[in-house]
């Protein structure tokens, strides 16, 4: 029984801890992520997240976006936009101006989002080079790999 009550708990942690990813390299405005992206000629990857409830969200965050390969990749190569819609009630509520909801519900209509997580790359015009939904399983490296062909077209 203790077994079993401590898989509850570690599985429920999974499930409930926040985004690991949240350093100032994700901006969370949609403008200021076009802006950036155009003046660096780097295309966008939109990150749409259930940030603090999804556990496929956390997984990718752990499993990928967080690791210092894709950080590094990251830097030299994207512009990183977190598209959040975080739980709205529990104790690790993040809040969110009224503002970024209402551009984050606004992109999640444009780019037809059903589930998280949902990954797009934008170029710096604004077109969908790539799309991706679900958990990313394949590891950094095949990710990388991926985004690598998506940018270079």
């Amino acid at each position: 029984m203790k077994k079993l009550a401590i898989t509850v708990l570690v599985a429920l942690g999974l499930f409930c801890v926040g985004s690991t990813h949240a350093d100032s390299a994700w901006i969370n405005d949609y403008k200021k992520a076009q802006e950036e992206a155009k003046t660096t000629n780097k295309p966008v990857l939109l990150n749409f997240t259930g940030s603090d409830w999804c556990g496929y969200c956390i997984m990718l965050d752990r499993a990928i976006l967080s690791k210092p390969e894709f950080k590094d990749y990251a830097s030299k190569n994207l512009v990183l936009m977190e598209v959040d819609f975080p739980n709205r009630g529990g104790a690790r509520w993040k809040a969110q101006s009224i503002d970024v909801k209402k551009q984050n519900a606004e992109l999640a209509e444009k780019y037809d989002v059903m589930g998280f997580p949902t990954l797009v790359i934008l170029s710096p015009e604004g077109k969908m080079l790539w799309r991706f939904e679900g958990y990313y399983s394949a590891g950094v490296s095949a990710f990388l790999a991926e985004l690598d062909k998506a940018r270079k077209g």
